[in-house]
């Protein structure tokens, strides 16, 4: 500055401009500077690093160095070198002085806080599209480092406003943790349920899951720190708290998809009146058209009906191209005899995962199923319905005709 000022008396400068005149002097050489920066960082040093980074066998940098944190990190150098000159450009004027340096560092801050949240940001990105990670619900850990992030720099900012250590301010804020606890409740209890589902590996984005306290029978859509988006098989989009996944039951069905078979596990009711044993014309005809082998009959050559039947499906089951009977459990049962009849259950597994299809096959299977059950002397039991009643009434009224004739 000394130098500066002897300069400027050469030229001529009156002693009593001196001041102003070095400080305009000062100023207008720290805006060249900066713009100088500036023009060279946006159109030079911006063009050699993303020539650097497309030419790497990595990926990471590509987000890391995306164009958002460049200009970010351009934002925050230029006040940076105007905050180093204020003493010069301000010499003199303490009170003046003194207020621009704090404005000038809360823009640093803030720009430093905008810097490193667009890393996060490009480093969440990277997670996105990274093998092996792009399913995992990482979105509420980035949300929950990025409010780190802001905290900190508000807590900077408020202590470099009123020129107190930051410890100072965080002990301050001890006091209302207890008013901050219920603000932030929500955002605490999603955290600690985020990292759970993270760490636990319970929950995917594109897992199949139902919540049945929930209403929620869809796809996961999004996980974030507060909210998670189920999209129904109805298109509608239902949201529920990450720490509801915690606290209650809720069902993924992301095993049944990656085993590669999906259960079916249905029963018909048969009429018990319609259970029997076999006549030799049935077992004959059983046996042509191969239904009934040697082992099916018992010692005193008898076979109920019922029995053939559940050979026969298990058999045709087994055979269906579409169905897992070699590495899954297939299983032709009875249950429990009721007063609606008595149910025989299939239980086996489909290789069809997606709903759809998987549907098919069950609907196709049980088509042929129930339209064989005639076929061993059976029936399905079924209520009565208007038009059995309606026979009934014909039936009466018939033979009461007859009587009166």
């Amino acid at each position: 500055m000394d130098q500066l000022d002897d300069l400027l008396i050469s030229i001529g400068i009156p002693k009593e401009e001196m001041a102003w005149t070095t400080r305009m002097t000062v100023l207008f050489v720290v805006l060249v500077v900066t713009a100088i920066v500036d023009y060279v960082c946006r159109n030079v040093v911006t063009k050699v690093i993303r020539r650097i980074v497309s030419k790497t066998e990595t990926k990471w940098d590509d987000y890391l160095l995306n164009d958002n944190v460049l200009n970010n990190l351009w934002h925050l150098l230029l006040p940076v070198i105007v905050f180093f000159f204020i003493p010069a450009i301000l010499h003199g004027l303490p009170t003046l002085e003194f207020y621009t340096s704090k404005v000038l560092l809360l823009y640093i801050i803030a720009m430093s806080v905008r810097l490193v949240c667009s890393i996060l940001s490009g480093a969440y990105q990277g997670t996105l599209t990274h093998k092996g990670m792009e399913n995992h619900p990482l979105k509420g850990l980035y949300q929950m480092l990025k409010l780190a992030i802001i905290f900190i720099g508000a807590i900077v900012a408020i202590s470099t406003m009123l020129s107190k250590n930051p410890l100072t301010i965080l002990t301050g804020l001890g006091a209302a943790a207890t008013v901050l606890m219920l603000v932030f409740k929500d955002t605490i209890l999603g955290l600690v349920a985020g990292i759970q589902l993270t760490l636990n590996n319970m929950l995917r984005v594109g897992d199949w899951i139902t919540i049945p306290s929930r209403n929620a029978n869809g796809i996961v859509r999004e996980v974030t720190l507060t909210t998670v988006k189920v999209q129904n098989y109805d298109n509608t989009i239902i949201t529920v708290p990450p720490y509801t996944l915690i606290s209650e039951s809720f069902q993924n069905w992301r095993g049944m998809q990656a085993s590669g078979g999906r259960r079916v596990m249905r029963a018909i009711n048969i009429d018990m009146n319609t259970v029997r044993f076999s006549t030799d014309a049935e077992i004959s005809r059983f046996r042509q058209k191969g239904w009934l082998k040697e082992p099916d009959i018992d010692h005193n050559g008898t076979i109920v009906n019922l029995h053939v039947f559940r050979r026969y499906v298990e058999r045709y089951i087994s055979s269906h191209p579409k169905v897992l009977s070699k590495d899954m459990l297939l299983m032709i049962r009875q249950l429990d005899p009721t007063t609606q009849g008595l149910p025989v259950q299939l239980y086996f597994f489909t290789s069809e995962t997606e709903w759809k299809s998987y549907e098919t096959i069950a609907s196709d299977i049980f088509d042929h199923v129930i339209a064989m059950v005639n076929e061993f002397g059976l029936r399905i039991f079924q209520s009565p319905t208007g038009a059995d009643i309606a026979g009934l009434i014909n039936i009466s009224n018939n033979g009461n005709t007859l009587l009166r004739q």
